[in-house]
């Protein structure tokens, strides 16, 4: 995402998983800077990061500061914005930019676990490089593969090569295309994307988004060059759906959830995805048997089924190991 673009209160809402009205509240309470354009309210991503910074916290209420801050959606960042150093044991980071990830982060720094989380908002590629590296605990994905048409397994095994990971399932979802109310231009296909009278705005580079977008369009000989507005990028579903929502694209690709939270626009399913965490087998036991505990509790479960949008179905099952 554009470092300078303005973002609107829904943007806001989902780039920090709370509802609009507490947005609302931060703003009046000058708690997150804003400023107006005329009659709407708009916000900064450098104040986001900002307010973030200011009010992350460990469990015993000491500032720890932000781990991560979003580049231009064009980079592929490894190890920038990262610690300097492997990860500490008694710390937990996680990676990933889906709202379940923040839930999760909740549950583990509240009693009875009372564990020093963290979040870095990076996509599913760069997550991965991050546990390579050792800069990270877990990492949650959703890479498809369209040669063997399977989620996950695939890049964790190119992507962490000689390290032992668990696949254990966070939720699954539903991906499509955000157009247009009452979809005026029929866009149903990959195929429709190469039309000359449909303009598209893409996801960054490294987000399981975008790798389900150019993994299709490989997998049926699409060229990105005949695609009008490929080569533009941002970096949260509601973002893209945001730029559908004004018209300054047709289509753009995104989870359902996003898309329940524009009024102006329409989903097109186009795939299941899974979603899983990649939790190496390094981790401490105490961290891999809380998650598995919160994941599988009938309190996480029930939270993630009234944000609506997720097949819970398998949550917390062990898909597979390496």
């Amino acid at each position: 995402m554009e470092q300078n673009r303005p973002l609107s209160v829904p943007e806001v809402a989902e780039i920090l998983a709370i509802s609009k009205n507490t947005v609302y509240d931060l703003i009046h309470k000058h708690e997150l800077a804003s400023y107006r354009i005329g009659r709407k309210v708009r916000v900064d991503l450098a104040d986001i990061e900002a307010y973030k910074n200011k009010s992350r916290t460990d469990p015993s209420g000491r500032l720890v500061g932000t781990l991560h801050t979003p580049t231009p959606s064009h980079a592929v960042t490894t190890n920038s914005a990262a610690p300097s150093a492997p990860v500490s044991a008694d710390m937990i980071i996680l990676c990933g930019q889906d709202l379940l990830s923040d839930v999760l982060t909740q549950y583990l720094l509240r009693p009875p676990y009372n564990f020093r989380a963290l979040r870095s908002y990076i996509g599913s590629f760069n997550g991965l490089l991050e546990l390579y590296n050792g800069r990270a605990t877990v990492s949650s994905v959703h890479l498809w593969d369209g040669v063997n048409d399977e989620y996950n397994l695939p890049y964790v095994r190119y992507l962490l090569p000689g390290i032992s990971c668990r696949l254990v399932n966070l939720a699954y979802r539903t991906q499509g295309f955000y157009v247009a109310k009452g979809n005026p231009k029929q866009i149903l296909t990959w195929e429709d994307l190469t039309r000359p009278d449909v303009l598209m705005f893409n996801r960054e580079i490294g987000s399981g988004v975008r790798v389900l977008i150019d993994e299709s369009l490989k997998k049926l000989g699409i060229s990105p060059k005949n695609i009008r507005g490929y080569e533009r990028c941002e970096k949260s579903h509601m973002a893209v759906a945001s730029v559908v929502s004004r018209g300054e694209a047709d289509v753009s690709v995104g989870n359902e959830k996003s898309a329940r939270q524009v009024d102006t626009i329409d989903f097109i399913p186009i795939k299941q995805e899974r979603l899983d965490l990649v939790i190496p087998k390094t981790v401490p036991e105490v961290i891999y048997s809380a998650m598995q505990e919160i994941l599988n509790s009938h309190s996480f479960k029930a939270e993630i089924s009234g944000i609506g949008g997720y097949d819970i179905s398998q949550t917390g099952t062990v898909i597979a190991e390496t």
